[in-house]
């Protein structure tokens, strides 16, 4: 029967349609000997040591956004949660969830994307899995995907290991992803085109990883809830206090305006290509200069520090010189953005 235009029911039963989809589009983009046999399971040899081990899904709406495509979000998400964890990626899985009627060029283009991410970043496709659901069911397409990586020895980065003293730096401008995507759903667009900041921060991290492990003490990605989430997050697992300088938050002044626009606050926006370091303040000025050096850090800064006041909060110094509290976000801000 071969391919046709669109994803069928037929192509997740099991029969001959899912070995077309299989043979014809999936495989020969993840040509690696871990899927081939077609098993049931992957064996992997691992490296010794800690290994890191994540799992995630991913449901954005549209499947397509300016910047990426939920292919290359599901890839960049995995490897960059490893990557939080002071892990070098190594494996990933990848669970399809089709929606029938999904046209088959759509599915070719997402699954391109994440192929390129993986082979970019040297990390292996290990074994997968597809299934296709009715119309209406899954909004074209949802992936889930689990990661597995080596822990780099010498690097420990849990969110517990703030002190007062530290500094916060966050590797670029924040709200990117998050507002992209509204916005492209919205149908609102800006002087100059907003793209979605997704990408994989292996390539960023790795060289501070190798030359200044020391210095680093928490890493956190701001995806869902954003910068405020994470960093109310490591105030609470540090037990420790948290001011940030709203002056020396780097914002898109696009990301201002849609934030205004859609009464956001773009600290609880979602990012995706972006890293929140906390680190030993005497190696603050080496660590910036080696995320600068790198394309996806030309613009970190130091944004905030940690302090023994208020142990668990998160305060903002405003630009008109007060401060307010930084919660947790509340309620659904913006729905399938990841």
């Amino acid at each position: 029967m071969g391919l046709t235009d669109r994803i069928l029911l037929a192509h997740g039963s099991g029969g001959r349609q899912s070995q077309d989809l299989l043979q014809q589009l999936i495989i020969p983009l993840f040509k690696d000997i871990l899927l081939t046999p077609l098993d049931d399971s992957a064996c992997l040899s691992l490296p010794a040591g800690q290994t890191a081990f994540t799992t995630d899904s991913y449901v954005v709406d549209p499947l397509f956004f300016p910047g990426g495509d939920i292919g290359r979000l599901a890839a960049c998400g995995t490897i960059n949660d490893l990557v939080m964890q002071g892990g070098k990626p190594l494996f990933l899985s990848l669970g399809l969830i089709i929606e029938e009627g999904l046209p088959t060029t759509d599915l070719q283009r997402i699954l391109e994307s994440l192929a390129a991410v993986l082979q970019d970043n040297e990390v292996r496709l290990a074994t997968g899995d597809t299934k296709v659901v009715q119309r209406g069911q899954a909004n074209g397409l949802y992936i889930n995907t689990a990661g597995i990586g080596r822990c780099l020895p010498g690097v420990d980065t849990s969110s517990s290991n703030a002190r007062p003293g530290d500094e916060v730096i966050v590797t670029g401008t924040i709200g990117d992803h998050g507002v992209a995507v509204l916005s492209h759903r919205q149908g609102v667009r800006f002087e100059t085109e907003l793209t979605s900041d997704v990408a994989p921060l292996w390539a960023l991290l790795k060289p501070v990883f190798e030359h200044h492990p020391a210095a680093l003490h928490v890493l956190r990605d701001p995806t869902r809830g954003g910068v405020a989430a994470a960093v109310c997050d490591i105030a609470r697992a540090s037990n420790v206090g948290v001011v940030l300088n709203e002056r020396s938050l780097p914002i898109r002044a696009e990301v201002r305006g849609a934030c205004s626009l859609f009464g956001l606050d773009p600290l609880d926006v979602a990012n995706e290509g972006k890293a929140l370091v906390v680190c030993n303040p005497k190696e603050t000025p080496t660590l910036l200069e080696a995320l600068r050096s790198h394309p996806l850090g030309q613009q970190a800064a130091v944004i905030g520090s940690v302090v023994a006041e208020s142990p668990g909060l998160v305060r903002l110094r405003t630009r008109a010189g007060g401060e307010r509290l930084v919660d947790l976000p509340a309620g659904e801000l913006l729905p399938r953005i990841c």
